[in-house]
């Protein structure tokens, strides 16, 4: 069951990742060992579940309590989660709304925190039904390339019985895209902008030599 706007923490932690890209309804895996990041499942787990990701700006400069971030994330919700025998966090995050941050409050245990808006998000809360602006048919065979561009398999029968939003939403997430193109992504105005900037960067990194992103490598937490 999604929560409702008013049921969203005003004051949450934020767990910043570059290359990290969770959306509304996707589902993000997490491998958590870093101290101050057990800290903050620990303390969600005890507290609704729920915290944000956001990237890094590597635009920004780096300040008392780490580098600067995007003013955009998405709050997620811990949907599962295994403890290790070495002490680590197996979780699966299933995001629920994107906020803008305001501002950054006093740090907890070593994460950081933030106070979020999600005013301009409310439709987040709701499932994506809405069909694709173009024919599947273009988007699959986007990603056709893609993969042969990169060398990849994929399973083409899960894909054929996902429904267009849940498409999009997984590629968006799953695809190694750079940290900048992840932005633009989250950051799309609705279902039907993401979908066709999805498409974009399918087409555009099927053709390009590559991207030197060795610097938004997501970095184990």
């Amino acid at each position: 069951m999604r929560p409702r706007l008013e049921d969203l923490p005003e004051e949450f932690p934020v767990f910043p990742l570059s290359g990290a890209l969770l959306l509304p309804g996707g589902r993000l895996p997490l491998n958590i060992f870093e101290p101050r990041y057990l800290a903050l499942v620990e303390d969600a787990l005890a507290a609704g579940r729920m915290f944000g990701m956001v990237q890094p700006d590597k635009r920004l400069a780096r300040g008392d309590t780490g580098p600067g971030l995007y003013r955009i994330g998405c709050l997620g919700r811990i949907s599962s989660f295994d403890e290790t025998d070495d002490g680590r966090y197996l979780i699966n995050l299933t995001g629920l709304a994107r906020f803008t941050i305001v501002e950054e409050v006093e740090m907890c245990r070593g994460y950081r925190r933030v106070r979020g808006a999600f005013s301009g998000f409310a439709a987040d809360l709701h499932e994506a039904k809405a069909p694709l602006p173009f024919e599947r048919g273009m988007l699959l065979a986007a990603l056709r390339r893609y993969f042969a561009r990169a060398g990849a398999e994929a399973n083409w029968d899960a894909i054929a019985e996902m429904a267009d939003g849940e498409l999009v939403v997984s590629l968006a997430m799953a695809c190694p895209f750079d940290a900048e193109e992840k932005q633009a992504l989250l950051e799309a105005r609705d279902e039907a902008e993401r979908a066709r900037a999805l498409l974009a960067l399918l087409e555009i990194n099927a053709f390009e030599d590559g991207h030197d992103d060795d610097d938004d490598e997501p970095k184990a937490s």
